[in-house]
């Protein structure tokens, strides 16, 4: 496996591929229908903001997800689902495509970017916890949801919202 990936947006012909490897990264559906929900909801998706790491042949290995979401009513970034095949994870893959969606944040002039995930994954990528810019969300507010400034904008403090919320059963 490499430990050098190439990434970029992901096209067309890759929106198939992004949900099988979603349903394999996760063993489940319920992270498919929140990527499709997501695809769905033209106040949450942001078109050129899906960011793919690729394996030699081009397809896709793993993948990071910005889309809109809001503290008060400021709009920021959120990262989100993150996903690797199992064959790939551990391997650099998705930290790559992170990477990559974040370069791209930091060229918006957006203040932040949120996330709701691993509290020892993220820090790698600068991400603190949420509660630190004062912003909270009634349900994840916790270690597990983070934020990163983005440039030398301020962090708006307040509620988060997602205009995409889906609940498991």
């Amino acid at each position: 496996m490499s430990n050098s990936w190439n990434t970029r947006v992901e096209i067309a012909s890759d929106v198939e591929t992004l949900r099988d490897l979603t349903r394999d990264a996760f063993g489940r559906q319920f992270e498919v229908d929140f990527l499709d929900a997501h695809r769905a909801e033209p106040k949450a998706w942001l078109p050129g903001s899906m960011f793919v790491a690729t394996g030699p042949d081009d397809r896709p290995v793993a993948y990071a997800l910005l889309t809109r979401c809001h503290v008060g009513d400021v709009p920021i970034l959120s990262l989100g689902p993150v996903a690797a095949l199992p064959a790939y994870q551990r391997q650099g893959a998705g930290g790559a495509a992170v990477r990559a969606a974040l370069a791209a944040a930091r060229e918006r002039t957006e203040p932040a970017v949120v996330v709701l995930g691993h509290d020892t994954y993220y820090p790698r990528f600068g991400f603190r916890q949420a509660t630190e810019f004062g912003i909270h969300h009634p349900q994840y507010d916790g270690p597990h949801l983070m934020a990163l400034a983005l440039g030398d904008a301020a962090v708006p403090a307040g509620t988060l919202t997602y205009p995409v919320v889906l609940t498991e059963s």
